[in-house]
């Protein structure tokens, strides 16, 4: 028995399919295949603008998120030099207040000091004067005088 060659019309190919079906299912198929091919294409033309568009999203997503981070630390920096600020003010009034206390105290001291300066200098001019009697030391007066306001 011989075989023609698969392209023969009527008789079976090795395979098992007449050669002329085999002609009419190749036909048949040519348009699938073609629009299989096409649609893979379009497949891989979407994948490709899909990845070129993650990559896009990615990179701005980057940006932004550094724009972002870039706000917060200039805030961060905002908020430290503002809370510095707030803390310094508060020293200066805490510090002007404690000024302005130890003024009033020391006005207060020297009022007291002034005004009780007098009595204290009698006080110790008495003293004096008695430790000196009781010592024994006669107390000269201007003239002379036994307890006269010094020499003269």
């Amino acid at each position: 028995m011989r075989f023609r060659p698969a392209g023969s019309p009527g008789r079976a190919a090795p395979g098992g399919v007449p050669s002329d079906r085999s002609a009419q299912l190749s036909a048949e198929l040519q348009p699938p295949l073609a629009l299989l091919e096409q649609a893979e294409a379009e497949a891989r033309t979407v994948r490709e603008g899909a990845a070129r568009r993650a990559e896009q999203l990615r990179t701005e997503a980057a940006q932004q998120a550094g724009e972002i981070i870039a706000r917060a630390r200039s805030g961060a920096h905002d908020v430290r030099v503002e809370a510095a600020d707030r803390v310094r003010r508060a020293a200066e009034t805490e510090a002007a207040e404690l000024l302005t206390a130890a003024e009033r105290d020391a006005a207060a001291v020297r009022q007291r000091a002034e005004t009780r300066m007098p009595a204290l200098v009698d006080r110790v001019a008495a003293l004096a004067t008695e430790e000196l009697v009781q010592a024994g030391a006669a107390v000269q007066g201007p003239r002379g005088e036994p307890g006269g306001r010094g020499p003269g």
